[in-house]
């Protein structure tokens, strides 16, 4: 874990408590003397620097030794537009999209999503945390929702399609903004109102899961 997350943080003295506690010294082993580091949720991009100075029973007291902006972020911004799937497919990858460093992620109502799938934000945003947390990054990823295919390429006209065709992925030219469908791919519908957007593949022969896609096509655009 790069740093935790508390409230008071930037305070010139800190008290461990509960879940911190135990993690930071029942499992991590921390001990009087060492340097931890903690950022606020409201101010991540601010990293503060603690001296664990006395642990008492089940609380720890450490004081400030500096505050500084460190920012840790992808050099490159990547906006995934994902069609609707199971939220627990999305939670799987998740952590692994906030360490590549997608910038966003819209959730798209399509002809192939299952109605009974519904993104859970608050989960997402709990997951994301946590992974913050062990990767390191500081700026949160964003998240939104469209109705359909046809409103969110209104919306980003520049948006390129992940989809079945001759074109493999130009690496000379990374996508800032990318289409991704639900399993099962687009319908003939959807395909019609894309037809003016570049479409592209991954260079591999074998059929990628939605979550699978996403995970690979971040990893070819952001590293």
């Amino acid at each position: 874990m790069t740093f935790v997350f508390d409230e008071d943080a930037g305070s010139s003295e800190l008290v461990l408590k509960g879940e911190s506690f135990k993690y930071l010294i029942k499992v991590r082993r921390h001990g009087v003397g060492d340097l931890l580091a903690f950022r606020q949720r409201e101010q991540p991009s601010t990293l503060h620097r603690y001296k664990l100075v006395a642990i008492d029973g089940r609380q720890a007291h450490l004081q400030l030794q500096e505050s500084k902006m460190y920012e840790v972020k992808a050099g490159y911004p990547l906006h995934i537009g994902w069609c609707v799937i199971d939220s627990k497919s999305v939670e799987k990858v998740l952590p692994s999209l906030n360490e590549l460093g997608v910038t966003k992620i819209t959730f798209i109502e399509c002809d192939r999503s299952q109605k009974n799938f519904k993104p859970d934000f608050k989960r997402y945003e709990r997951i994301l945390e946590g992974s913050m947390q062990q990767c390191g990054r500081t700026h949160k990823m964003v998240f939104e929702t469209a109705t359909n295919i046809a409103s969110f390429v209104k919306t980003n006209p520049d948006c390129a399609v992940f989809d079945f065709c001759e074109t493999v992925y130009p690496d000379s030219d990374p996508y800032e903004t990318v289409l991704i469908g639900a399993e099962g791919g687009f319908s003939d519908k959807e395909r019609e109102i894309m037809q003016q957007q570049k479409v592209f593949r991954l260079d591999t022969a074998m059929i990628l899961r939605s979550e699978t896609a996403a995970v690979a096509i971040a990893s070819k655009i952001l590293l």
